[in-house]
């Protein structure tokens, strides 16, 4: 589902005299349809900055990142903004560790979006949306709000409730239980282990080690 083949990214300082400063460095491995991979290392060895060259936040300093879409093999850091949006649409979805949307826009809209931008009807939609709001105990009476005003904690289930509306075939996740106690985290790992049966390739970032020895396969070390 992914292939990363020497895979460089380095960030030039330019208010600092263009210091350079390299974070990833001739990378390369592969994750497969129903696999769960861990990205480990300390903080600042670009775990993060890994997840965003593959979705195409970041662009690469140097190597290839293909990925399987719709049944092309497409060279990621070789996409117009344009086709690299109907990738993220329909094969990769991203939990980050923060949720960015739209002011004033219902919980229950932003959880839904997903789908109904992938043709799904509104009404099918939003009760997924439902099903995974109530899934990660979000209150009903917040989902006509905007989580803009939410704690950090609801926020996060909010974004999750995003990530997983849709089925991904690549799915990156950055963190996702960072901020949840217990009970959401484990219901979190419950919608981990659902996608990956569901035959999704799922990159993901835990500093938990308990968590990521529950439904990762394997470890790549940065």
């Amino acid at each position: 589902m992914l292939n990363v083949e020497n895979l460089s990214k380095q960030f030039t300082l330019h208010q600092q005299g263009g210091v350079q400063i390299p974070v990833i460095q001739n990378l390369s491995f592969s994750v497969d349809h129903g696999e769960t991979v861990a990205i480990t290392g300390p903080s600042g060895r670009g775990k993060s900055s890994l997840l965003k060259l593959i979705y195409g936040s970041y662009i690469a300093t140097s190597g290839s990142i293909q990925i399987l879409h719709e049944p092309d093999w497409l060279e990621a850091t070789q996409l117009a903004p344009r086709q690299m949006m109907e990738v993220r649409n329909k094969t990769i979805g991203y939990v980050t560790q923060f949720l960015r949307v739209i002011p004033r826009i219902p919980t229950l809209d932003i959880v839904a979006e997903p789908l109904i931008n992938r043709g799904v009807n509104v009404s099918d939609a939003l009760l997924r949306a439902q099903h995974l709001l109530t899934k990660l105990n979000v209150p009903e009476k917040l989902w006509s709000l905007s989580p803009m005003t939410f704690s950090g904690g609801e926020q996060q289930r909010v974004n999750i409730a995003r990530g997983f509306a849709a089925h991904h075939p690549l799915l990156l996740l950055d963190e996702p239980t960072a901020a949840l106690d217990a009970e959401n985290r484990s219901r979190v790992m419950g919608l981990i282990r659902e996608a990956r049966a569901n035959g999704s390739a799922i990159l993901a970032v835990f500093h938990n080690e308990e968590e990521r020895h529950q439904v990762c396969d394997r470890d790549i070390a940065l």
